[in-house]
């Protein structure tokens, strides 16, 4: 039986990569997580049934990777065949408002996970969980390709092309099979209320006003390639099965691969889908956000050749995870937190 160590693992992306590796595989994992405000303590676990008939697969260790791992916990995980790297501190606004500590945190947790990694044993592939953000904003008409140049466009963005380039390190010099991946919007169930669809949803059952960033015009809103937690998951999953089988040598030594959902979209266009699937009004405003703050980009966009030239394709398609995200938030509301008292009208309204 194969071993693979998720880090952030009790968050809302990692919560979806245990489900799915529960779910595809047989494997031993081990969670790694500091259960900050984002993780929710384990609630997401709890919620995918990890507990307590798959338990003896799932171990969950509450570990701050900014200190160096103890000998404890170091003898209890033993030697995981995969690792792979969620745990980042990713809220944008946050590392705008404190960023010397944002990015201590992410480049110290680095550190500590690869100076750890060069110890073990028959270590296969160390996956570095990316963000299409390292490029800054893109262009109309130009999709970044690996091995393009970073041009971060905020704290947040900086200290993940800063972990991008520590792993470069680690695997040029100590030859550690380091691939990296660059991932754009992530979404799906149990999502913080303060990411972008499950906020709009909430507004919508709020009667609320949902602000959307747009141009110095605001006539033009933001777009983005949105892709679901489990479809990143499943192209992670793709990976991980062909090291050492077709990726090059290249790949298998520093690889980077961007995962990207099928169409881009801009927010205005998202929301309305959003409040169409609800049958409900969107109330919204558009605003030039990004003159007053810099650091939130209008648009950003990743070319997924690459990975489509080995094989993979996106198992579910956009508006069909969409949908299905929206029915399982308005069905389990409680991942929205406080609603207005209205809301419970609407969704009895739609749930009877």
């Amino acid at each position: 039986m194969k071993k693979i160590l998720i880090t952030g693992g009790c968050g809302f992306i990692g919560a979806h990569f245990v489900e799915h590796f529960l779910k595809e595989t047989d494997w031993q994992i081990i969670v790694l997580d500091k259960l900050s405000y984002a993780s929710n303590g384990f609630d997401r676990l709890r919620d995918i049934e990890c507990f307590p008939d798959k338990q003896a697969r799932v171990k969950v260790f509450p570990v701050d990777l900014c200190l160096p791992m103890t000998v404890g916990i170091k003898t209890e995980i033993g030697d995981p065949d995969y690792i792979i790297n969620l745990a980042s501190e990713s809220h944008v606004d946050n590392s705008i408002t404190d960023p010397a500590p944002f990015i201590q945190n992410n480049v110290n947790l680095m550190l500590n996970l690869l100076e750890w990694a060069l110890r073990l044993k028959g270590l296969k592939r160390f996956i570095q969980f990316s963000t299409d953000e390292v490029y800054g904003p893109a262009p109309e008409g130009i999709e970044y390709r690996e091995g393009d140049r970073f041009n971060p466009g905020n704290p947040y963005s900086a200290s993940k092309a800063a972990q991008e380039a520590i792993c470069m390190a680690y695997a040029n010099t100590y030859s550690l099979p380091i691939t990296i991946t660059n991932t754009m919007n992530v979404f799906g169930e149990r999502q913080h209320p303060e990411k972008f669809i499950p906020l709009v949803i909430k507004k919508v059952l709020n009667r609320e006003t949902i602000t959307i960033h747009a141009d110095s015009t605001r006539t033009k809103a933001g777009t983005r390639f949105y892709i679901h937690a489990r479809t990143v998951a499943n192209a992670v999953h793709f990976i991980l099965d062909r090291t050492g089988e077709t990726l090059s040598k290249d790949d298998a030594e520093v690889g980077k691969f961007h995962i990207v959902g099928e169409r881009e979209i801009d927010n205005l266009t998202l929301a309305l889908m959003i409040a169409d699937h609800m049958g409900e009004e969107l109330r919204y405003e558009l605003v030039d956000f990004h003159s007053s703050r810099p650091g939130h980009d209008l648009r950003y966009a990743l070319s997924g050749e690459k990975l489509a030239s080995f094989g993979w394709h996106t198992p579910i398609n956009f508006n069909e995870s969409l949908g299905r995200t929206v029915e399982w938030t308005l069905g389990n509301q409680r991942w929205l937190g406080e609603l207005d008292p209205v809301v419970y009208t609407v969704l009895e309204r739609a749930f009877g």
